[in-house]
This record gives structure tokens, sequence and C-alpha cells, in this order.
């Protein structure tokens, strides 16, 4: 396929990305505060918000680096997405899925928290260092057991393709990884919960504890910017799971269904528990999932 058609499809997939990420962020929004017994905003809210953010100017100045952070992360969200196939023999959305593109994903999730770790510690702020280590260290404990996962399908499968891992599971809901390697799901499925940040595990800002970081130091269309991100990147890790774990996606109906399906867990999770301390949270992600990741290569490589 000619390079630029290629380029075109992609940009038509990260618009469509970004507007669903952003529309589940508004609906799950909506949730919580029906939850709360609150009306909450309307789904819409987060569009309003990035055009009203990129519409304002700042003379604040807080270093490059600072600056820097929101454009990291979002080329982290970025690349995050353009290598994962969104939808199973689509020309539009095949995105740039190449061999080992499985590993590159797991670097480009790295990449955008590390760059935004970056540039938050260049704010001045006193808090700023409590945020990034409370971030990096969460981080690091909940990707040992999606690690792990990960290293589970690679091994059932043969593969670090994920449109190969995704036509592995093509036939049946039975061929899911969901049913061959239940183990590395459960361990993958709780690694969600802290990549999303929900409760019990919003450490890092912390809302009912310190009501600073980035929503509130940063300003004008650098937030608009991790706005933006924060629909792209939640789409992208999504899209990830759905293809990884539960067989992927046909056409874009199937996708959304997923998808949802796949981030209402952690919602329901969020809005059940109360927030963890941070060493709570870190020695969780160390002991029941990464026992649980454990078993999943043990399982795979031995049953």
């Amino acid at each position: 396929m000619n390079i630029g058609i290629k380029i075109f499809y992609a940009a038509i997939s990260v618009v469509v990305a970004t507007v669903y990420g952003l529309t589940l962020g508004g609906i799950v929004r909506k949730m919580y505060a029906r939850v709360h017994g609150r009306y909450g905003p309307p789904v819409w809210q987060l569009f309003l918000d990035i055009i009203k953010n990129h519409g304002k100017r700042v003379g604040i100045s807080h270093g490059i680096m600072y600056y820097l952070g929101p454009v990291f992360r979002l080329a982290g969200g970025l690349g995050t997405y353009l290598f994962i196939p969104v939808i199973y023999g689509s020309v539009v959305f095949s995105n740039f899925s190449v061999a080992g593109d499985l590993l590159l994903v797991m670097y480009f999730i790295f990449f955008g928290q590390l760059g935004m770790a970056l540039g938050a510690g260049e704010g001045g702020h006193p808090y700023s260092p409590i945020g990034i280590a409370r971030g990096l260290a969460q981080m690091t404990t909940f990707e040992v057991p999606f690690s792990l996962a990960v290293i589970a399908v690679a091994i059932q499968y043969q593969t670090l393709n994920i449109t190969t891992i995704v036509a592995a599971q093509q036939g049946s809901f039975l061929n899911w990884t969901l049913f061959t390697n239940p183990f590395a799901v459960i361990a993958a499925m709780i690694s969600l919960l802290g990549m999303n940040m929900h409760s019990p595990f919003s450490i890092v800002l912390a809302p009912q504890e310190i009501p600073i970081g980035p929503p509130i130091e940063m300003n004008s269309s650098f937030l608009a910017t991790l706005q933006t991100n924060r629909g792209l990147f939640t789409a992208a890790k999504l899209v990830l799971f759905m293809n990884l774990f539960f067989g992927g996606a046909t056409n874009i109906f199937i996708m959304i269904a997923k998808t949802f399906l796949i981030y209402l867990s952690s919602v329901i999770v969020g809005a059940s528990f109360p927030r963890f301390r941070p060493e709570q949270s870190m020695r969780f992600f160390l002991k029941w999932p990464t026992i649980i990741g454990i078993i999943s290569i043990v399982f795979i490589a031995y049953f």
C-alpha cells in the first residue's frame, strides 16, 4: 500500500480513537456522578474543555522540559495506538502493525509516563516529587504482572505480532485467551486497574489528599494536549487488551462493545472501593497479580 494512503488511514484511525476515548471518559464521569448521587457533567464536556483550553494563552514558564512533558505524553499515546491493529482484517484500522509490534507497544506505554514524570519534575512545585515517586513506583509494580501476562501470551501463540495473536483467536469465542489461558487474563485485568488509575489505585493525583497535579499546574494548550492524550491512550490500552485477551474485533461495533465492557470492569471497581495508600497499592500488585502472572506462564508452558 502507498505510504501516503497508509498515513491517511492512520490519521482517520487516530481521530476516531480519540473521539471514542473522550466520549468513553464522558460516559464514565456521568456514571461516577450517578453513583455519588449527582447529575454529573454532560458527556461532551471533555470536548468543550479541550476547545476552551486551546483558546487560552499563558505567560508562565517553568522550563523547556516542563512543557515537553505533555508532548512526550501524547507521543507515548500515539506510539502505543499506531502500532496496534484496531479491527482485524480492516484496511483503514490496521494502523502500522508489523512483526514484533507487541514489544514496541510495551516500550511506548512506558515512554509517555516517563516523559510526563520528567516534565512534572521541572515544575518546581514542592509536591511534584511526591506525585512522581508515587506514579513511577505504582507504574513499576503494575507493569510486573502485566508483563508476565504478555510473556504468557507470546509463549502461547509463539509470536510478538498482535495481528497474528488476534488471528489465532478467531473461529470461536472459546479460542480467546480468556478461555485458553485465564490466569494471564486475570493478571492483566488487575494490572489494568492500575493503568486506568481509578480507585483504589488513584494514588498519583490523590484528589481527596493532594489537590494538585498536571490538571491544575498545566494550563492552556498544554492541558488540552494532556486531555487529548487521555482519550487516545485510554482507547489504545483498551484495544490492546481486547486484541491480546478477548479475541480482537472484526468490525467497529464489536470493538466498541468489547472495549466498553473491558473499561467498565475498572469503573465498577473504582466506584466500589476506597483509595489505597501508596504502599498498599504497590504491595498488592507485587503479591497476588504477580503470582497469578507467574502461574499463567507455568500453565501455558507445561499444560
